[in-house]
């Protein structure tokens, strides 16, 4: 079925523009009409946001860039040849490692985050060049968006590129043992979550991690990549995803996240998973069934799901668990919204964070 798409009201220059860094409404097509509006709704809407900031993005001279790795080999662009997207990744290397040709980098890898059906790995760009700017390689992943995939789609895509990334760390001048992750809102989800299946048997198994079931190569299904993360700078995270009915039998406080999610991206994008809910989708769940590497937290006053990181972090303190809480308080007359330091590398508090970010994980490899 062909959706109905009237984006008369959107810029025409801004949604081809758009192209270069999301889907917009190529892959609706069949899609249950309802699930197929919302998400067109939802990607033009947050293109509306981005769209005039990409005045601002830049790449920094010291900084290179190889695009374009298939970390699966039906990675691509051509869709006539069912070459995937979303199964592509991005190096960026500072100039002087490059140079230097010494095993001293370290790594952060980053999920892209837009409520899980927005974007693709150039939505980070920005972020990612200013992150190596500070002195790191940034493997910046692309995975499959709704409609395209589900949850746990999205979570084997991502070992899927883990496990590439660690069998060709040894190709780059890198330092194999210095690997942190990093994602923003629905990126730091899948972040946190990837850190579960990295350091648990069980929450691997319940996202289907390990388990070959019937599914070929191309979806990603395989073995958790055991990439060893050092730590983790997780950015204005969505962490309660839980169903209602799981996390109230639990004790679990449960917000609004997961319901604004399914009414855009339908109930399905959760199916198959009764053995991680709600063990490995709340926050308190997690820190509780998962010994986590040490994490760096970002949110401000500002940030629509402020509340989820703020949770994360009383888990964490509650186990003893090594991290850092950076909780925004912005001037009067001004605004740190959701995500800032990835889509506004140039505010001074952005700024700040990137240097944070470089103390935090310097210290701890």
């Amino acid at each position: 079925m062909t959706i109905q798409r009237d984006l008369s009201k959107y810029d025409e220059q801004a949604l081809k523009d758009a192209e270069r860094w999301t889907e917009i409404d190529g892959d609706l097509d069949g899609v249950d009409p309802t699930v197929a509006a919302a998400i067109l709704t939802s990607r033009c809407e947050t293109m509306r946001y981005d769209h005039p900031r990409t005045e601002r993005w830049h790449d920094p001279e010291d900084v290179d860039v190889i695009a374009d790795i298939p970390y699966l080999p039906d990675g691509g662009y051509d869709v006539t040849v069912g070459q995937v997207r979303g199964h592509l990744l991005d190096i960026y290397l500072p100039h002087e490692a490059a140079v230097r040709m010494s095993n001293v980098t370290p790594v952060y890898v980053d999920i892209h985050g837009g409520g899980f059906c927005y974007g693709y790995k150039e939505l980070n760009r920005n972020f990612n060049t200013h992150l190596a700017q500070q002195g790191f390689a940034v493997v910046s992943l692309n995975y499959r968006p709704a409609p395209q995939t589900d949850l746990k789609g999205q979570l084997a895509d991502v070992q899927a590129a883990l496990r590439w990334l660690k069998a060709h760390l040894a190709d780059y001048p890198v330092d194999p043992n210095a690997v942190f992750i990093t994602g923003d809102s629905a990126g730091g989800a899948l972040a946190l979550l990837t850190l579960a299946i990295e350091n648990s048997g069980r929450a691997a198994e319940a996202f289907g991690i390990g388990q070959a079931s019937g599914i070929g190569q191309a979806s990603g299904i395989g073995q958790a990549s055991g990439i060893g993360f050092k730590g983790g700078a997780l950015v204005c995270g969505v962490y309660s995803l839980a169903s209602p009915e799981r996390a109230a039998g639990r004790g679990v406080a449960y917000g609004t996240e997961r319901k604004n999610l399914e009414s855009t991206l339908g109930s399905g994008f959760f199916a198959g998973l009764d053995a991680a809910d709600p063990d490995f989708l709340t926050a308190p769940d997690i820190v509780a069934n998962v010994d986590l590497p040490p994490l760096f937290l970002l949110t401000s006053a500002d940030d629509f799901i402020q509340a989820e990181t703020l949770a994360l972090a009383t888990a964490l303190a509650r186990k003893g668990t090594d991290f850092e809480l950076h909780d925004w308080k912005p001037a009067r007359h001004d605004s740190l919204g959701h995500v800032f330091p990835v889509c506004m590398t140039w505010r001074e508090e952005s700024l700040r964070t990137l240097a944070d970010i470089r103390r935090f994980s310097y210290d701890r490899c």
